[in-house]
């Protein structure tokens, strides 16, 4: 779920920040409630703020405040003042672009990040191609996400990334992506591959789960269910490490995952065996589950959203909250499918929602549905 159109400002850009929005930029864009708990808003770490970092609300405060609803997209940002006039109150980007920080202040929206975890470009990088059950690289395409996660320089760079954003800027929110193992799930049939079976990989897997095994099928056939909990920690063992270095150095910061949008039992337990997602395990790191509901794409009906939406109080932890990302392809039947589900969704994301804004007509359609979906959370937006 990458946005090209934001890449071209990057995480060290020099840029500065603006200083806090003001009150009536928040109350214009109604969203007092959640940026209030952000303090010292979008400033850039260092510079001077009129409350000190300590002084930020809790995150239990944060997590009670308004639900965020918007698109994913810098390109939407061109319509920055019709998004607050038609019922957003916070916009996604790519990666920390000061550009799109200086937009959201400008129009007292918040700010919110996705940030690239395991997913590079394997024909620059061969040697971070999982391996699969054949001792081979696994299969993949233009599309694939997931990498070797023995390979610990690269792992590096993410979390030097990482630091080296949140020491600069004050998101409201920032959303993981691409964490899991390696495969593709925005598909009618995906190819569902275990992965990986490096030497390091597989001798970790033995040293964490005291078991002797030397090869894919043995570990397969022997101790899948170790195997699929060791993915398990693994990923969720990062974010852990990820969200300690967002939460220390911006407290009150949303932390948000983008999911596997399947329910557990899907494609024979993909979502654990194959992508190694647990929310369970992701719960303690994770405050905003993300599942990417693309019907078309995925060869699912519109109704989708609303039928998982009722689905995760079985697999979601209910001190979590879930909010759905929906693709433009499928508006509006997906956004009016989810604003009248039963089961809210905790605001929502609109990927590639820069058109839909574009089109006064088509962004009455994504306020109207911004305010079903207000009025149907309790009011503290559990």
């Amino acid at each position: 779920m990458f946005d090209d159109s934001s890449d071209s400002s990057t995480t060290h850009g020099s840029q500065p920040l603006p200083r806090s929005l003001t009150r009536r930029q928040l109350l214009r864009a109604g969203i007092a409630g959640t940026i209030a708990s952000f303090a010292p808003g979008h400033v850039r770490a260092g510079a001077a703020t009129t409350q000190p970092i300590d002084e930020v609300k809790s995150k239990a405060d944060t997590m009670n405040a308004q639900p965020l609803l918007g698109p994913y997209g810098s390109g939407a940002l061109q319509h920055a003042a019709r998004l607050v006039e038609f019922g957003a109150n916070a916009v996604w980007f790519h990666g920390f672009n000061a550009d799109a920080f200086e937009a959201c202040h400008k129009h007292g929206l918040a700010a919110c990040v996705e940030f690239k975890t395991f997913r590079a470009d394997f024909t620059k990088h061969p040697e971070l191609i999982p391996i699969g059950t054949d001792g081979k690289p696994i299969r993949f395409g233009r599309l694939v996400q997931g990498v070797c996660l023995s390979k610990r320089g690269f792992l590096d760079e993410i979390e030097q990334d990482l630091l080296a954003s949140v020491g600069k800027f004050r998101p409201v929110g920032i959303w993981l992506d691409y964490l899991t193992y390696p495969g593709w799930f925005e598909v009618p049939e995906p190819d569902l591959q275990e992965s990986c079976f490096c030497p390091d990989c597989i001798a970790d897997f033995c040293r964490h789960a005291n078991v002797d095994a030397t090869t894919p099928a043995e570990i397969l056939s022997r101790h899948q269910d170790r195997w699929t909990q060791y993915k398990c920690r693994r990923i969720a063992g990062l974010a852990a490490r990820y969200a300690q270095i967002i939460r220390s150095h911006v407290p009150g910061c949303v932390i948000g995952a983008y999911m596997c949008p399947w329910t557990p039992d899907e494609f024979d337990g993909a979502l654990m065996r194959i992508f190694a997602q647990d929310y369970l395990m992701l719960a303690p790191s994770i405050d905003v589950f993300t599942p990417l509901i693309y019907a078309k794409k995925s060869g699912r009906s519109g109704d989708w959203a609303c039928k998982f939406l009722q689905a995760a109080p079985k697999f979601v932890p209910s001190h979590r909250k879930v909010q759905l990302i929906l693709d433009v392809l499928d508006f509006p039947a997906s956004l009016r499918a989810a604003a009248s589900c039963p089961r809210p969704s905790w605001g929502v994301q609109l990927f590639g929602g820069a058109d839909v804004f574009a089109d006064p007509q088509q962004a009455a359609i994504f306020r109207e549905s911004a305010q079903r979906i207000h009025q149907s959370l309790p009011s503290a937006a559990t």
